[in-house]
């Protein structure tokens, strides 16, 4: 009769996680690991800076979700400015488009587009704070959808975190009133939570869809090819967004809602450029976070803003945070830990799926 393997103890799991960290800080140069951080970074800071600018234009009376929808959009050319420059100092052309990559582009902007105007739909009718916390279930869905159409790694880790972040979502949906708006209707927030959680399942879409492309189209991850595909897709979703906002008479409200915003014009239209810059500067840093590492820590550090955003939202926006909605935080830290665990857990016999 074969023995039953000994459990291992806590410990052993903490000198396991040590030994593989120490192992991969040794397998790259530091210059790896400064880049890493600084991309890390990028998205830490950035994106929690255009959530907080969202929910302050609504707040101060914008009321157009096209025109914020625009604005995650409207900073496209600095991926350009990066890429373009690239080509002459690696001496490298662009990867070819045939029909095949340039559909799924094309694909991928309308989503995006999509996907920005329903997060819009939930900074308008949500705390900065409660969006956040809902967005987070977006980590769920990437881990589902990666699952289905990219074969990635679903153990029972990540499922536990999908238990446990579904909980949190749960939970915030059952203390709605403690944190509504005194001017925001029952209806509109069931439509801003509806709309924020149809945007996160849509956003773990668009990355697993984005992985695909690159597993099926183009065969290969390279820094070039990550920058390539943020641009077309950014670009695509630009032009539809503006094709939207334009038939909304979006640019002329502009103009209108500058007159009328609260602090003056100086300020609404500090809002929108503020806007425009840290949102794209999040979109670059995630595109360095793929290609130095993976889809997987990107996908982690997305949702790790989650908490970074709800927490500087109570601070700098005076959300309202009930004890529920702390549960709440807490929940997902956990789930967080437990989506990592899952993704880099040292136990496993192969490495998980990368991209060459």
């Amino acid at each position: 009769m074969d023995e039953v393997p000994p459990s291992k103890s806590l410990w052993q799991y903490i000198s396991a996680y040590w030994t593989m960290l120490c192992e991969m800080y040794y397998n790259k140069p530091i210059s790896h690991w400064i880049l890493l951080f600084l991309s890390s970074m990028g998205m830490l800071v950035p994106f929690p800076a255009s959530s907080l600018l969202s929910r302050l234009y609504f707040a101060n009376g914008g009321k157009s979700k096209w025109i914020i929808s625009w604005v995650s959009v409207a900073g496209w050319p600095m991926v350009a400015i990066v890429l373009i420059p690239s080509y002459f100092f690696l001496k490298v052309f662009p990867t070819p488009l045939d029909l095949k990559l340039t559909l799924s582009y094309v694909v991928l902007g309308f989503l995006s587009a999509a996907d920005n105007l329903m997060y819009a739909y939930a900074y308008a009718y949500l705390p900065a704070s409660t969006a956040a916390l809902l967005a987070s279930s977006s980590l769920v869905f990437s881990a589902l959808f990666g699952y289905v159409l990219v074969k990635n790694t679903m153990n029972l880790s990540i499922i536990n975190s999908i238990v446990i972040i579904t909980a949190a979502m749960t939970i915030i949906a059952l203390d709605s009133n403690s944190d509504r708006y005194g001017y925001i209707t029952d209806r509109q927030y069931i439509i801003g939570f509806v709309w924020d959680i149809l945007g996160s399942a849509l956003h773990g879409l668009i990355f697993a869809l984005s992985e695909l492309v690159f597993v099926k189209l183009l065969g290969k991850r390279s820094f070039l090819v990550v920058l390539e595909q943020q641009l077309m897709v950014s670009l695509f979703a630009f032009i539809f967004t503006t094709i939207g906002l334009v038939m909304s008479n979006g640019f002329h409200g502009m103009k209108s809602e500058a007159s009328t915003f609260k602090g003056g014009e100086n300020a609404y239209y500090s809002v929108i450029i503020w806007g425009i810059i840290t949102f794209q500067l999040g979109v670059l840093g995630a595109t360095a976070v793929v290609f130095l590492s993976s889809t997987v820590l990107a996908g982690v550090l997305n949702a790790v803003r989650v908490p970074i955003t709800s927490i500087a939202a109570v601070i700098l926006l005076h959300d309202p945070m009930s004890g529920f909605k702390i549960l709440s935080l807490i929940i997902t830290f956990w789930g967080f830990g437990s989506y990592i665990y899952g993704s880099y857990s040292p136990a496993k016999n192969e490495a998980p799926r990368t991209i060459s």
